[in-house]
């Protein structure tokens, strides 16, 4: 059996050369928005030093690769696309880092009705008829909680508000 160093140079394979902490931070980048801390979290999972994510995400971001108020936006379109409310986003927001003035500019870009939302997931989840058996408020109560919607939302929608 042949082994590398017996074949011929051109036909050996080369060796990549390990990616920079830059090259890593924009591979990630290219499959979805990153925010800093998540990005240099990430970043030093996969061994790269501390100071060095943190230049790597720095650049970046200089340069208009990561921005975390992007990072937000898409969040939010995300998450109100799944029927999350302002409370569940607020808090995931939160956990990625962004100052309290970056969640509400964030959340500001949704122009919708927080309670039409929150009509929807239940009409969806438990049909269009209004609720009028107590467990099955409860559970349209329940789901909305865990969903992050505040309690004026969740009892305009038990008592079925008609719509706008």
């Amino acid at each position: 059996m042949e082994t590398p160093e017996d074949q011929a140079p051109e036909t050996r394979r080369r060796r990549r050369p390990e990616p920079t902490p830059v090259q890593r931070a924009l591979s990630l980048l290219v499959r979805r928005e990153h925010s800093r801390k998540e990005l240099t979290r990430k970043l030093t999972a996969r061994g790269i030093e501390a100071d060095a994510a943190s230049a790597a995400v720095e650049r970046l971001a200089g340069e208009g690769w990561q921005d975390d108020v992007r990072f937000a936006e898409m969040l939010v379109r995300s998450r109100v696309g799944s029927g999350y409310g302002p409370r569940y986003i607020q808090v995931e927001l939160e956990t990625h880092g962004l100052s309290a003035a970056q969640v509400t500019a964030a959340l500001a870009t949704f122009e919708g009705d927080w309670r039409e939302l929150a009509r929807d997931l239940v009409v969806r989840r438990f049909g269009p008829d209004r609720l009028v058996e107590l467990a099955a408020q409860r559970k349209a109560a329940d789901l909305l909680m865990r969903r992050g919607f505040d309690g004026d939302a969740i009892r305009a929608v038990l008592r079925g508000l008609p719509e706008d």
